[in-house]
């Protein structure tokens, strides 16, 4: 896949996102929509996640002082969410 679509899945995911929830707060959304919302915050949570742990990655390989969850056998590593693409420390 190219930047191009992933930008235009990213687009339309919050789009709809934003138009459940507006939904929701109007009181007609459908169970469907409900679940679909769910679907679609896990999908964004998953996505800052990711975008959170290569921003880490990047300013600690600066010498910065940043926050960024390590064990001593993973590296960066988002336990709940699978924020991280690879627990394997950058090359």
């Amino acid at each position: 896949m190219n930047q191009a679509l992933y930008n235009t899945i990213g687009k339309v995911t919050v789009e709809k996102l934003t138009s459940i929830l507006s939904k929701m707060k109007d009181d007609t959304a459908t169970s469907d929509d409900r679940i679909l919302a769910a679907l679609l915050e896990e999908i964004t949570a998953l996505a800052k996640n990711r975008i959170s742990v290569a921003s880490n990655e990047t300013e600690l390989s600066k010498g910065r002082d940043v926050w960024v969850e390590r064990t001593q056998e993973h590296f960066p590593h988002i336990r709940l969410h699978g924020g991280a693409l690879e627990d394997n420390p950058i090359a």
